[in-house]
């Protein structure tokens, strides 16, 4: 057996090469504890996270009260199953229909499955109104909604298609840029609903034009199938708002939702509004995992918080990072909404990212671009040092 607790960094990439699946390319850190939007390796350097997690720790790293509501919980019931009620789940579910208007929540362990969620209900929804023929989810091209097969098929990018053909079917993808080319896909293929992002996040940080947004509402409207938002990565105040569609006016009828929901433990929801709250009976749909009650309690502490003024301060550094940038030598283009954003720069965004990490700054790319997701709590301070190793990696 290894000695585990004296490797250096390079023996624990070992390590992970030998036993765990080759599916991440991780950069060679060792992460070892945080706090706030601070990371900290083994050997006890100190990184600015602008990833979040990829958008997970909505406040950071152990989080006072986040970290309270999780121990208490905690301390109390690990989990049960579904079969009985927990309050967690019930208090969760109530704060979220009220700041929605949404009617009922369906609560899983990640994105993927929320989408999932969102995609069966959809089709059942179509079968009981329109006929088992309408079963079609339109999406768009560059869109990511997920790695299960039903969600990898609904993601508009080839390249995540090619090692696990066949596809499951019954998807179609529209342009984002066309509405009447997506009007005739909803009418040629029959659809049960249309699912788009806001901010296609995975596509390149690309946000999608008001118009277009509220012309796919109008679609829905006008053929009968239900709009479904993907707020996987935009939701929980990461755009500045509690969800990005309400930068648009829009009112869906499905919203899948995960990531910074949870805090940094793995949860998904799917909200139905009053139109679909009913689609599901016992036994149509469940989750060993879903609605956990040590991750709701952590949820709560979260949803609770993003208020108003808190939301208002995420828009005020979004405008803060947007001055900062704007104009810097090596970097053209400063893209995105709220917290959510995308860089465009002279210089390749993976010798732009691996150039911060020595530096002390960890963020992402998302396509050509240079992204980032940080803490939505994240200190002044910390943004501003942030931003200045980042406008320091992108001169050319």
């Amino acid at each position: 057996m290894m000695d585990f607790e004296h490797l250096t960094t390079e023996q624990w990439m070992a390590a992970d090469a030998a036993h765990l699946a080759h599916t991440y390319g991780r950069f060679p850190v060792v992460a070892e504890s945080g706090h706030g939007s601070i990371l900290v390796d083994q050997d006890g350097k100190e990184y600015i996270d602008f990833g979040a997690g990829i958008g997970v720790n909505a406040f950071g790293y152990c989080d006072p009260e986040w970290e309270s509501a999780v121990s208490a919980q905690l301390a109390k019931l690990q989990h049960t199953s579904n079969l009985y009620y927990t309050k967690p789940c019930i208090e969760l579910a109530d704060q979220l229909c009220k700041r929605t208007g949404m009617s009922k929540v369906f609560f899983s362990n990640s994105g993927g499955e929320a989408n999932e969620c969102a995609i069966k209900a959809a089709r059942q929804y179509a079968a009981e109104h329109k006929g088992s023929d309408y079963s079609t989810i339109i999406t768009l091209k560059e869109s990511f909604h997920g790695r299960t097969l039903a969600t990898l098929a609904a993601t508009g990018q080839v390249h995540y298609h090619e090692k696990f053909l066949p596809l499951t079917g019954g998807f179609a993808y529209g342009d984002t840029s066309d509405l009447d080319e997506v009007r005739k896909l909803v009418e040629r293929e029959k659809a049960a609903g249309i699912l788009i992002e806001c901010v296609q996040g995975e596509g390149g940080v690309n946000v999608m034009d008001r118009d277009f947004v509220r012309g796919i509402e109008a679609i829905c409207q006008e053929t009968g199938a239900l709009l479904l938002v993907d707020e996987v990565q935009t939701g929980n105040g990461r755009t500045g708002k509690l969800y990005s569609y309400m930068h648009y006016g829009i009112s869906p009828d499905i919203v899948s939702t995960a990531k910074g929901l949870g805090g940094g433990l793995p949860i998904g929801a799917t909200l139905l509004s009053e139109k679909c709250a009913d689609v599901f009976s016992p036994g149509d749909h469940g989750s060993t995992f879903g609605a956990n009650p040590v991750v709701c309690a952590g949820a709560v502490s979260i949803i609770s918080r993003l208020d108003e003024a808190f939301l208002d301060d995420v828009l005020r550094k979004s405008d803060l990072v947007r001055s900062t940038l704007t104009g810097k030598p090596g970097i053209k283009a400063v893209d995105g909404l709220g917290l959510m954003i995308g860089i465009t720069t002279e210089k390749p965004a993976g010798e732009i990212v691996s150039e911060c990490l020595k530096n002390g700054l960890l963020c992402l790319t998302a396509k050509t671009k240079v992204r980032l997701l940080p803490p939505l709590n994240i200190s002044d301070e910390d943004l501003k040092q942030g931003l200045e190793i980042l406008a320091k990696a992108c001169e050319p």
